[in-house]
């Protein structure tokens, strides 16, 4: 296993793991959770919502592990996670989130979507592979024709 596809296992178990707290026990992730005891009082419905998100972005991170052709489920559930840092940066500018808690945030909030983000996207070679591919079953179907 390469450093890379290892890494993309990790993130993308991490990120489901954190998705399957949040939906089955919103309360104690609420609590343990650095910072988010700060945004409002416990909703469930709230956590549980997002969690399903999380979960998907991890999923989608563990499928392109399994399958480099997976990388479009990768790439959307990594979306869902840069409109979550989107989101914080928008409540510091107009005043809900204090710029410190950007500071705190930088690890998960910014830095995971931006990995994800680049493990997701699509290399050069992962195409070409894929048109060399149907390029052979075109030649090949043709010669069975003759």
């Amino acid at each position: 296993m390469t450093p890379k596809t290892a890494t993309t296992l990790t993130l993308g178990m991490l990120l489901a793991a954190n998705g399957a707290c949040m939906l089955f026990l919103p309360a104690p992730w609420y609590a343990h959770m650095p910072g988010v005891t700060a945004t409002g009082p416990l909703n469930a419905h709230f956590i549980r919502d997002i969690g399903a998100a999380y979960l998907v972005a991890g999923g989608g991170l563990i499928w392109l592990w399994r399958n480099p052709h997976a990388w479009p489920a990768a790439l959307s559930g990594s979306a869902f996670l840069m409109l979550h840092a989107l989101v914080h940066i928008g409540e510091a500018v107009v005043g809900t989130f204090d710029w410190k808690h950007l500071v705190r945030d930088l690890p998960g909030v910014f830095f995971v979507p931006l990995l994800a983000s680049w493990l997701a996207w699509p290399r050069r070679d992962e195409f070409s592979t894929k048109e060399n591919s149907n390029a052979t079953m075109d030649r090949t179907a043709q010669a069975r024709r003759v």
